[in-house]
């Protein structure tokens, strides 16, 4: 009986010591996996923050480079796209615009910048469809020239402004909007919500824009289906022509414009046409290793003032290896 005993306690020794080195192991499992998350996190945090801070910096160079557009042109504002600030920054490594006291160093991730500025009035301004709180017929024709050119649907451009219309309204009304009232938009993409379809925006994508006032198109800029749109009489043809002409040098003054263009230049107007821009578009894309951020901001160019007008952060995300 009393090695009986013996042999159970021994028994009952060996279940608890083999419990408490489990348990030991498991907390100790747990406490090292808080602390691999809490250095994830800091880390992943830390690397948001510098990009954000780095982008912060791409994004007031490209706002000097503006500025001193306007300087140089010395009161003869003209943009096009053999300026400094058309030209794309490739990707390219960061160390390489740092002085020699600041050169990277063994074991520091590689960082590398790329961006582009891009004349937001080479496109056309949905807002150009509402005048005096009613649909503009001469802008929506000009829309509808460039909804047939990309063969889109005629249906989804007349939701399109009947929507634009009711935003605007029940934007300068107090009070909540009445239902049924689309919000208005601010950005691009947000124009879906006045019923395009993905797919429609996704091919008018570099076509058109909003912008926070009715814009002029800036011929030195506008693309070809632009141009064929919003040049009554312009067939496709001829505006490619025209996008050809403008590569040998672009037009300082509207009359240039209309001269170049011959008896369909008769058609340019000062209010829907333009050989200089305020609104730009700027996109700055940072990436950390096989991590990519991307930044999209809208400006606004009055005289050498720069201002910004929103700000868009994609989310962080991870790339196949390059």
């Amino acid at each position: 009986m009393t090695q009986h005993l013996r042999h159970t306690q021994g028994g009952a020794a060996l279940l608890m010591a083999m419990l408490t080195v489990t348990l030991v192991a498991t907390l100790a499992s747990a406490a090292l996996w808080q602390q691999w998350r809490q250095v994830e996190i800091e880390t992943a945090e830390r690397g948001r923050s510098q990009t954000a801070w780095m982008l912060t910096g791409a994004f007031d160079w490209t706002r000097l480079i503006l500025r001193e557009d306007v300087l140089s042109a010395q009161g003869k504002e003209v943009d096009h796209l053999g300026e400094p600030w058309a030209l794309p920054v490739q990707e390219s490594r960061l160390s390489s615009f740092l002085s020699q006291d600041q050169q990277w160093q063994e074991g520091d991730a590689e960082v590398f910048l790329s961006g582009q500025i891009t004349d937001a009035q080479s496109r056309m301004n949905v807002m150009n469809l509402i005048e005096n709180d009613q649909v503009s017929e001469t802008a929506l024709l000009r829309f509808a020239r460039l909804f047939e050119r990309l063969n889109l649907p005629e249906q989804e451009l007349q939701t399109l402004a009947r929507q634009l219309q009711m935003a605007v309204k029940a934007q300068k009304t107090t009070g909540p909007a009445p239902d049924g009232v689309p919000l208005m938009p601010q950005q691009p993409q947000q124009l879906v919500w006045l019923g395009l379809s993905r797919a429609t925006w996704a091919a008018l994508e570099n076509f058109i824009t909003i912008l926070p006032t009715p814009t002029p198109v800036n011929l030195n800029t506008a693309p070809a289906e632009v141009l064929m749109a919003s040049v009554p009489g312009l067939d496709m043809a001829a505006a490619n022509q025209w996008v050809q002409q403008r590569e040998q040098g672009h037009w300082t003054t509207l009359d240039e414009a209309q001269k170049a263009l011959g008896p369909v230049g008769a058609a340019l107007q000062a209010a829907q046409h333009s050989v200089q821009s305020q609104y730009f578009e700027v996109l700055g894309r940072m990436r950390i290793d096989k991590v990519v951020q991307q930044e999209l901001s809208l400006v606004r160019r009055d005289g050498t003032r720069v201002s910004l007008l929103w700000r868009v952060r994609s989310a962080v995300r991870v790339t196949d290896a390059l």
